[in-house]
């Protein structure tokens, strides 16, 4: 399946023209197609090492969820995808994107992050109207007509499970929206970059149980066109929307497996422990 909505430029563009271009590297073959995947990641916080093995694969149009106790690494290891660590952390290893190591420092973040867009724990709309929160980034990197715009805010905002609460108020300020509305107002507008994989650090832990299902209903839908990957708390949502569910402690991924075998069978009595609460 394909986006129909994605636009992916050749990864040599994350690379600037002056730039020596990097060799480029396969991935290894695996039965289901690969998004994007890390190798020897390590993270530093000065000298502390805050995720010393960090060895991942997503599938491409899944869910993933990352599991742990506070402290543990995850969301550490999400932020370092689309190198949101950059400047406050040192981040050794390689993230393979589409045969290239997006961690190289020749790599364009900016333009990257088109392609792997992040959502993050509380919504942060722009003190701006519903519509120009979508087109801002747009029309900060590119040329759009009035028409084209129309029609990306359109499809942000109904791929986010908004278009229909807000389209005869898309002058009115983002600000006035409610939680659930902010956090899919925020969705949209990263959707809007047209990515190819959504980066969320725990995106429903201030919403109110109906606004809180409502997202994950959202993101069901969402995975038919993106590949997801959530940092949560919530256990029951893990369990309910993930494919597959790795589970971090003390800066380690544990157990990574599809999610009814972790929470039914885990293979490690760490792991078991955290699931059923007895844990710490």
């Amino acid at each position: 399946m394909t986006n129909p909505n994605i636009d992916l430029k050749p990864v040599s563009e994350f690379i600037p023209e002056e730039a020596p271009k990097r060799h480029i590297i396969e991935m290894s073959p695996d039965k289901h197609e690969v998004a994007i995947s890390t190798e020897g990641l390590q993270v530093r916080y000065g000298d502390k090492l805050s995720l010393s093995e960090g060895d991942l694969r997503f599938e491409r149009y899944k869910i993933t969820s990352l599991i742990g106790a506070s402290g543990s690494g995850k969301s550490t290891f999400l932020r370092s995808l689309n190198r949101m660590n950059d400047g406050v952390a040192t981040v050794s290893g390689k993230i393979m994107y589409r045969g290239l190591d997006i961690n190289s420092k020749n790599i364009d973040v900016y333009e990257m992050r088109r392609h792997i867009g992040m959502v993050f724990q509380r919504p942060n709309p722009f003190a701006k109207s519903i519509y120009d929160n979508i087109t801002f980034a747009l029309t900060q990197r590119g040329k759009y007509t009035r028409e084209q715009l129309d029609e990306i805010v359109e499809t942000s905002l109904k791929q986010a499970a908004l278009w229909d609460q807000v389209k005869d108020e898309l002058n009115k300020s983002a600000l006035a929206l409610s939680g659930g509305q902010a956090q899919r107002l925020v969705i949209a507008r990263a959707l809007a970059l047209k990515p190819d994989i959504l980066l969320l650090d725990e995106p429903s832990s201030a919403l109110d149980p109906i606004s809180s299902a409502q997202f994950e209903d959202t993101l069901l839908e969402l995975k038919k066109y993106y590949t997801i990957i959530i940092v949560t708390h919530n256990m029951q949502q893990a369990a309910r929307i993930s494919d597959y569910t790795a589970f971090f402690h003390m800066g380690k991924v544990i157990e990574y497996d599809l999610t009814r075998k972790i929470f039914t069978r885990p293979k490690v009595q760490l792991t078991n422990d955290y699931i059923s609460g007895n844990f710490g």
